[in-house]
């Protein structure tokens, strides 16, 4: 890894993981992805990067359609820690920031569904949100590919 380096910054940081992994070993680094992965898979099929070091705690900001169909919030750590979902609009605007999806759904989802559906005509503002299938399409590209 480190051959003629004569200064830490000089080494890519993708080399400084790889050398990490090589260390670590199969085992650990299955054991270390399970308990902190680095990316959320959305019920829409999405990945989307987790901050561990923002303020708030685990984050993941994605866009609230693709979270459609899900009833349970996202938890990571050995400790169930819940994912802080910054959630944006389809413009990719912030819209909501949880710790708790179905309290948000069954909560200030109806108000937040109502405004994004004056400014969002094109997309899907449901009213049961869990219940609905995710998709980052419009309504008219859903349509078809029924």
């Amino acid at each position: 890894l480190l051959g003629k380096v004569n200064r830490l910054r000089d080494v890519a940081p993708s080399g400084l993981a790889n050398a990490l992994d090589n260390m670590l070993g199969w085992d650990t680094r299955t054991r270390i992805d399970q308990i902190a992965p680095t990316s959320f898979k959305s019920p829409a099929g999405t990945e989307h990067h987790i901050d561990y070091a923002a303020e708030a705690g685990p984050t993941v900001e994605l866009r609230v359609q693709a979270l459609f169909g899900l009833d349970s919030h996202p938890l990571v750590g050995t400790n169930r820690i819940p994912l802080v979902l910054s959630l944006t609009s389809p413009a990719g605007r912030p819209i909501q920031t949880t710790r708790n999806l179905p309290e948000f759904w069954r909560g200030s989802w109806r108000d937040v569904a109502k405004e994004m559906r004056g400014r969002y005509p094109k997309h899907n503002w449901p009213d049961a949100p869990w219940e609905s299938v995710a998709s980052l399409k419009t309504k008219k590209a859903q349509a078809r590919n029924a």
